[in-house]
């Protein structure tokens, strides 16, 4: 089965929040501690700013991203797949599909993510390039393929 990304809406933030933790909070657990008010004005702000999906397998809500388009560029965040699905290629095929996307409309596909998150080794599978780093974060880059 092949997942799809649909708009969120208002009705979807505390489901967005709840993966947003289940899927980032130990990675933040383990750097600072988790400290539930800040995280929450911290999504509250993310949802405002960013245009966010929800990721379903079926009918089962499994995960958010965010996709920030451009006209040259599209920014990929605030992807998180619930522990209960990942390990499945779920995450593997959205990322296939945005990327596949992203070389038909010859877009960059721009990404950020915390340094200690091990998902920086799917974001390399695919294509994507460390381009610059501070203290907390690596910035990736993907340019489009000639052949899509």
């Amino acid at each position: 089965m092949n997942p799809r990304i649909v708009p969120a809406c208002t009705r979807d933030y505390d489901f967005a929040f709840s993966v947003k933790k289940d899927a980032l909070g130990p990675h933040i657990e383990r750097q600072w501690g988790w400290d539930e008010e800040y995280q929450l004005r911290i999504h509250e702000q993310r949802w405002r700013e960013k245009p966010w999906f929800l990721i379903y397998l079926g009918e089962q809500k499994v995960g958010t991203v965010s996709l920030q388009e451009a006209p040259s560029t599209l920014r990929f965040g605030e992807f998180y797949i619930s522990s209960k699905w990942r390990g499945k290629g779920i995450g593997t095929r959205v990322i296939t599909d945005v990327v596949s996307r992203c070389d038909i409309e010859n877009r960059t596909c721009k990404l950020e993510y915390l340094k200690w998150n091990p998902v920086g080794s799917l974001y390399k599978r695919h294509g994507f390039e460390v381009v610059d780093e501070n203290d907390i974060h690596y910035f990736m880059l993907r340019c489009p393929s000639s052949t899509p």
